[in-house]
């Protein structure tokens, strides 16, 4: 594990935030499915992997978004 940075943000840059890696997300799943369908088991994995991080950081960020 690394090592955590303690960082202020107000809202409006943690939506930003969230808008930017959701995006990100994206293009990683649709990767993993081209490379599904090109049968490449190791893309496969790894923007999966990438799409799985990005979600857990998301999950972080939106708990701290005011609804």
């Amino acid at each position: 594990m690394t090592d955590t940075i303690p960082l202020a943000l107000t809202s409006d840059e943690i939506e930003m935030l969230v808008d930017a890696l959701e995006a990100d997300m994206e293009g990683y799943v649709e990767a993993a499915k081209e490379a599904r369908g090109n049968n490449n088991r190791e893309d496969v994995q790894t923007f999966t992997e990438a799409a799985t991080r990005i979600q857990t950081l998301l999950s972080k960020l939106q708990d701290l978004v005011e609804e």
